[in-house]
């Protein structure tokens, strides 16, 4: 679906957004017949509260929304998002004064919040829409929040019509979208071009495994993304329980996201290199699965242990790193739905994330609180590199002892890194549960952060050579 502002020339109703401090202030400025009702429906400002404003002729002249107090308020993200399930359709504008910040993120969140997803059902009413603010850069606001439509539509549809075929489809008509170049390496041919490990991965399952390799603009620093592409996860021999299957649609979310950061790098024209990889597999069950206890020799040369057929992503990442690698890129960026362990640490909001680059995950940081996509930064502790050696090859994919998981994890994938600006994302991918902006189902992470701060990584980056 397209998520837009609504038309500026359209009629449209105020919605006031008021803190719970200044609710008894607003109220007393509010017609009397007005500030009778809202005493009447009980609102008091609280944290996500609507009341409709009569216009006195049987009409709605505007509506209330309440932030709730200042603890509420630190808690929440996209509060004005709120109101949209709230309201009836039709066109509304945000009559408060916001600051600069809170109002892109106010317009944001509205959009976000329009996000539905029907392919299996039939379509819900409109949502409300809102005019875009004064001051807003409605385009670019427009670009991301349609850039995350996508990477939601992509992980929330059923592995049944989204596997290794259909996500290359999607990855070639965005390619074509934008007059990007695209190319896939399907099948055993990834075994003549020496993609061993995707290949090792993907050929238990009918639908071929393959590499997807896009490239956009011929001039800037050079930025390459690669995402974890499993349209479904069954673990392979060491297969998982029904229960841990149930969410395995969304092991290509890495994928999903960093097509949506691309879509956002080519939509708006950054001037950049873009190449985007994306190892696209189903980890399924056969009589050609690879065992536990396999070696298995990467792109890069270096042997593998398997040691759990279920620690498949970081496989497939780890040729197209090795690929992406000798393109020599100035920024390198990997994102995947890895471990189990990066939630138990942080939970599903937090992005974990990797970097030996210091400078780097400042200015991620920074611009993660701007725009209200929390990550949160993780150690590559080099005294968990034994953990990784298995002593009969070179790595392990999955060692025991259960401790640092998602540390060790991505101590495995530095290994197929040789340039020195990496950052790895173990994100989750999936909202559990409804929340303003963000209903539950596939949900984009860390993309928008790291579009914001594009700008300034590569400005560093030029500035120190």
């Amino acid at each position: 679906m397209t998520l837009t502002f609504a038309d500026p020339a359209a009629p449209s109703r105020p919605l006031h957004v008021i803190t719970q401090e200044a609710a008894e202030a607003f109220r007393g400025s509010l017609p009397e017949q007005q500030a009778a009702w809202i005493t009447a429906t009980g609102w008091t400002g609280a944290q996500g509260e609507v009341a409709l404003l009569p216009d006195g002729q049987g009409g709605i002249a505007g509506a209330v929304l309440g932030l709730g107090d200042a603890t509420r308020r630190a808690r929440d993200r996209f509060s004005v998002a709120r109101a949209v399930p709230k309201l009836p359709a039709g066109v509304w504008h945000l009559a408060s004064a916001l600051s600069a910040e809170d109002r892109d993120e106010a317009a944001l969140g509205w959009l976000l919040a329009q996000y539905r997803f029907d392919r299996y059902r039939a379509a819900k009413s409109p949502a409300a829409q809102l005019r875009a603010p004064a001051g807003s850069n409605a385009a670019m606001i427009e670009v991301v929040a349609n850039a995350e439509a996508l990477t939601r539509d992509l992980i929330n549809t059923p592995a049944s019509d989204l596997g290794p075929a259909e996500l290359e489809a999607a990855f070639m008509a965005m390619a074509a979208r934008f007059g990007a170049t695209a190319t896939a390496i399907i099948g055993d041919d990834l075994l003549a071009q020496n993609f061993p490990m995707i290949h090792a991965v993907g050929r238990a399952s009918p639908r071929a495994p393959r590499l997807l390799d896009l490239r956009w603009g011929t001039a800037g620093p050079k930025v390459t993304l690669v995402g974890k592409g499993v349209c479904f996860d069954t673990g392979g021999l060491d297969l998982k329980p029904s229960s841990g299957m149930l969410l395995m649609k969304k092991d290509m979310g890495g994928a999903a996201t960093v097509m949506g950061l691309a879509q956002m790098i080519m939509a708006t024209g950054m001037k950049v290199q873009l190449r985007v990889l994306v190892p696209a597999v189903e980890n399924a069950v056969s009589g050609n699965a690879m065992r536990p206890r396999d070696i298995l020799t990467s792109r890069k040369g270096l042997t593998v242990e398997i040691n759990n057929t279920d620690a498949e992503g970081r496989l497939v990442l780890a040729d197209a790193l090795a690929l992406a690698c000798e393109d020599k890129p100035d920024l390198l960026v990997s994102m995947a739905t890895l471990t189990g362990a990066a939630r138990v640490a942080v939970g599903p909001d937090l992005a974990p994330y990797y970097t030996d680059d210091t400078a780097l995950a400042q200015l991620l940081e920074q611009a993660a609180a701007q725009v209200r996509d929390p990550v949160w930064r993780m150690p590559f502790w080099a005294p968990y590199e034994s953990l990784i050696e298995p002593g009969i090859a070179d790595l392990d994919n999955a060692p025991a002892g259960g401790f640092a998981g998602s540390v060790t994890a991505a101590l495995f994938l530095r290994r197929f890194v040789d340039v020195p600006r990496y950052m790895h994302f173990d994100i989750y991918g999936h909202q559990p549960g409804d929340a303003p902006a963000r209903p539950k189902g596939g949900v984009g992470m860390a993309a928008r952060a790291l579009f914001a701060a594009l700008p300034q990584m590569l400005d560093s980056h030029q500035q120190g050579q």
